[in-house]
Parts: C-alpha cells; structure tokens; sequence
C-alpha cells in the first residue's frame, strides 16, 4: 500500500461509517467478539498484512487516488463528519458498535496506518 492508497483507505473506511459506501460484510460471531475485543482494547499495534475488505481496497474495489492534497483534505472533511455522528451503521467484521467502540476504531485504524509511513 502506498501513502495515497492509505489515504484513499481511510476515506472509504469513514465513507462506510457514515453510511455512504457499501462494504460488503465478512464478519462472524469471533470476528464480532473476541476480534474486536483485541483489536480496540488490547494494547498493542495491529498487525500489517492483513486483509480488507474490496470495497475500500484500493487496487481492488476502493477509491483510486487522485491529488494526493486534495484526498488528504477530503480525509480531514470526513473524519470531521464522522467525529460528529452519533450513531453509526454496523462495521463490516465487527458488528454493532457502540459510538465509544467507533471512536476507539478510528483513532486506531488512523494510528496503524500511520504509523505505515512514519507519520
């Protein structure tokens, strides 16, 4: 993944949470209880490797990037956006979340890929 395929990751990630993009869900009762329980409550870095979804996958199904300034300032739009919500839809592997779990998720998908490229 390059910087502007992250870029372009995230914001189809916050598209799905904001209900404006289909993902297509790949969840189970362990990836909606135990996996998420580790991935936002246990401290340590998520692993890299892992699979996405195609829909926010961009070399499969996601948004390609453009202009990398003009989808780092959609990025800042939408996770603006997706901070104001109140409820959300339900996550692609994990479920039903609760706006605590999302906002956890968030800060952590950001954080992971992030730290990708040292930011």
């Amino acid at each position: 993944m390059t910087a502007p395929q992250m870029i372009c990751h995230l914001n189809d990630s916050f598209r799905a949470a904001l209900g404006e993009k289909y993902v297509s869900p790949g969840t189970s009762f362990l990836k909606r209880t135990v996996m998420k329980n580790w991935a936002l409550w246990v401290p340590l870095p998520w692993p890299h490797g892992t699979k996405t979804r195609p829909e926010v996958d961009a070399e499969q199904g996601g948004t390609r990037p453009q202009e990398f300034a003009a989808d780092v300032a959609e990025f800042q739009i939408l996770f603006g956006r997706y901070c104001a919500l109140k409820e959300f839809p339900p996550h692609p592997l994990f479920g039903p979340m609760s706006p605590k779990e999302r906002m956890r998720w968030a800060y952590l998908h950001i954080d992971h890929h992030f730290r990708q490229f040292g930011m």
